[in-house]
């Protein structure tokens, strides 16, 4: 398929390139259980991780958003002069105030963009994504600069392994902009707030709690229903999809979904967990990203995409990949 189904005349906006950064520390599963009581097995039989990513002190979010953003302008072919929107989706940024969107822009060579910070946990950076799509498409913005940052390993207790074998650190970014042939289906999106507290740093604390099971049992009963009804919008059945990148949260809520959809056998699946671990709000676009550069999907593939995490937020779309 060339494009998506949206109201007739409406005006369209595509994703034109995609950019991430990975830190350079590799943590594995044995090198975790020097320190607790834990082992490669029980890792990876629970959330499919086998190895992440964790930043070193010069490894600032700011740093790894904009080296993510930096590719994501190149491979669109823009200058960062062209970019009038700049969204940075984080749910580990180093301080309240200021916002670090424009610090980013500023860095990147922006020329006065609007920019800001959204928070929406792991649903961030699809949330994001939807803000930035509808801006071009109501004329707001003619580009803009989409990035899920996160140094989770700043919030995270790294001598819990409920946590810590789970949460790492990275950056995805993308360019969007207008084009004729809609590339952004609209979003599905919504929140579970009597469910808050299940994945929260409590006032007062410096670290990350999860009820893990509870976040199971929330994403592999609830969450079908949005991504059946985020094709129905865009116009596409299961049948159409080259591409299921879903949060990268737990290997096994991956695979669970992708049977539940019913997806051809032809269906690439993000599997981008196993060696990232759950990078929240980065974790969509560094999974396409990481397909793309290998060449499991290609250009013009329908892809189904899922931000789903603390809130509890979520956010189903189809886009058509650069």
């Amino acid at each position: 398929m060339s494009g998506l189904q949206l109201t007739a005349g409406a005006a369209g906006a595509r994703i034109l390139g995609f950019g991430s950064y990975r830190p350079r520390r590799r943590v594995t599963n044995d090198e975790l259980a020097q320190t607790m009581d834990t082992n490669d097995e029980w890792i990876q039989a629970r959330v499919g991780i086998a190895e992440r990513r964790w930043a070193e002190p010069d490894e600032t979010l700011l740093e790894m958003s904009a080296a993510a953003g930096g590719k994501a302008l190149a491979a669109s072919g823009l200058d960062a002069s062209e970019v009038d929107l700049v969204l940075l989706a984080s749910a580990s940024l180093p301080r309240p105030i200021p916002g670090l969107a424009p610090e980013v822009a500023h860095r990147l060579g922006a020329q006065r963009p609007g920019a800001f910070d959204l928070n929406a946990g792991c649903a961030g950076w699809c949330y994001a994504l939807s803000a930035a799509a509808d801006a071009i498409r109501s004329g707001s913005a003619r580009n803009a600069l989409v990035i899920g940052g996160e140094r989770l390993t700043d919030y995270t207790d790294l001598t819990d392994r409920t946590t810590a074998v789970i949460f790492a650190d990275g950056a995805g970014a993308a360019v969007l902009g207008p084009s004729d042939s809609p590339g952004v289906g609209p979003v599905v999106w919504g929140s579970d707030g009597d469910q808050s507290s299940a994945i929260a740093i409590p006032e007062g604390e410096k670290a990350m709690s999860m009820a893990g099971q509870a976040v199971y049992r929330w994403a592999t009963t609830r969450l079908t229903a949005t991504l059946l009804t985020a094709m129905e919008r865009a116009g596409v059945g299961p049948e159409d999809i080259d591409v299921f990148a879903p949060h990268q949260a737990n290997l096994r809520i991956v695979e669970l979904m992708a049977k539940r959809l019913r997806l051809p056998e032809r269906t690439v699946i993000a599997r981008d967990i196993v060696r990232s671990g759950n990078t929240s709000s980065a974790s969509v676009p560094l999974a396409l990203s990481a397909l793309l550069e290998s060449g499991e999907a290609k250009s013009g593939d329908i892809a189904l995409l899922l931000g789903y995490g603390a809130g509890l937020t979520f956010a189903g779309q189809v886009v058509v990949l650069p």
